[in-house]
């Protein structure tokens, strides 16, 4: 969500961030949180994207900020959407505005990443997940029931559920499904639930399994949509364009994820490693990527990794 605080005298008079789709931006919510808006011909704004200057589901935020003479306007980064790309910037200085551009621009830029990926490169932001095994497993051999088996402790599983509460969707191939019939739902923790995504290319996976039920959205990915002759994360990619999805988790299993690995299509990977051993099973996914930061939740060792 973009950021916006109204500053006049070295104080914050108001402050707004994006509401919910189709909602009033960010710059709208601080103007309106003014309660005396004759302060605002004084005062500054500071907004980490640029200010829209198109009609959208909402007017352009660039009209209101000069409706209300707001004098100095501090922007972190221009908005890359063709929309917008620099139109919001030059209609502000047109009306007399002072516009600063470029103000903590790699913080402001990193903020938004899943909305400069989803235009740029037309496709939604990619986090990796996985646990493996201390000796690189995902998945036992064999196992007992249709359920996952926990590589993780309790603390590493709520904050997965934190996570999948702060991503647009979540994405699992069919042998998931049929193996572990996950819920992929947010329960641990509270939040949104994310659009469950599932790869089902053969249409096989039976109606009453988790991710069909009505707890969250789900959309079915089948050979209707998807060429099996193709590479698959790109068309996959090109489908959740076309839904507008913005980021997405990768849950598994090896082979979707190793997919998407191999077709270079991710941003960053969230791995876990366990202390227990299965010593055969299935293989974690096999990738290079640049270290991040590292961190412990107990007994487990959560890495993080950006794709270099």
């Amino acid at each position: 969500m973009v950021g916006c605080v109204i500053v006049l005298n070295n104080s914050i008079i108001g402050e707004g961030f994006t509401s919910p789709y189709g909602g009033p931006h960010a710059e709208v919510n601080a103007i309106q949180s003014v309660t005396d808006k004759s302060l605002l011909k004084q005062a500054t704004l500071y907004v980490t994207l640029e200010p829209c200057s198109h009609f959208g589901k909402t007017p352009p935020c660039s009209d209101l900020i000069i409706k209300y003479n707001i004098p100095k306007v501090v922007i972190g980064t221009i908005d890359d959407n063709s929309l917008v790309a620099g139109q919001g910037i030059k209609k502000l200085k047109s009306a007399g505005c002072d516009v600063t551009v470029g103000v903590l621009e790699a913080e402001c830029k990193n903020h938004h990443k899943r909305f400069f990926t989803f235009h740029n490169k037309k496709r939604p932001y990619i986090i990796l997940k996985w646990a493996e095994s201390a000796d690189g497993f995902i998945a036992p051999k064999s196992k007992d029931e249709q359920k996952p088996v926990w590589i993780t402790n309790t603390y590493s599983r709520q904050l997965v559920h934190k996570w999948r509460a702060e991503e647009q969707a979540i994405l699992v191939g069919g042998n998931t499904v049929l193996q572990d019939n996950p819920s992929l739902t947010v329960r641990d923790w509270a939040g949104l639930q994310p659009t469950r995504i599932v790869i089902d290319t053969h249409n096989n996976l039976p109606e009453d399994v988790a991710v069909f039920n009505t707890t969250a959205k789900t959309i079915r990915l089948t050979e209707a949509g998807l060429n099996t002759s193709l590479p698959l994360a790109t068309q996959i990619c090109e489908r959740l364009h076309e839904h507008e999805v913005t980021s997405v988790i990768i849950e598994g299993g090896s082979k979707t994820l190793q997919t998407f690995i191999n077709e270079n299509l991710w941003d960053e990977a969230r791995v876990f490693y366990g202390t227990n051993q299965f010593l055969d099973g299935t293989k974690a996914p096999s990738f290079k990527g640049q270290l991040i930061s590292e961190t412990k939740l107990l007994n487990d060792t959560l890495k993080y990794y950006n794709n270099d």
